[in-house]
């Protein structure tokens, strides 16, 4: 896993989390649930990567 990817799939994961709780604090539902997809997005992408990463060894 490149530190590129890592980096990518934080910054997607720690915009998640703002825009979930933007969407709470504002009342937003759509806002709250975008944020948790792109938690769940980069979670998904981590694992893949760390799945590769095994493979690799």
């Amino acid at each position: 896993m490149g530190i590129d990817d890592k980096i990518n799939n934080a910054t997607e994961d720690a915009t998640g989390k703002l825009k979930e709780g933007a969407g709470r604090a504002t009342d937003d539902e759509q806002l709250e649930a975008e944020g948790r997809t792109d938690q769940s997005k980069a979670k998904l992408k981590q694992a893949g990567e760390k799945i590769k990463d095994a493979f690799k060894s």
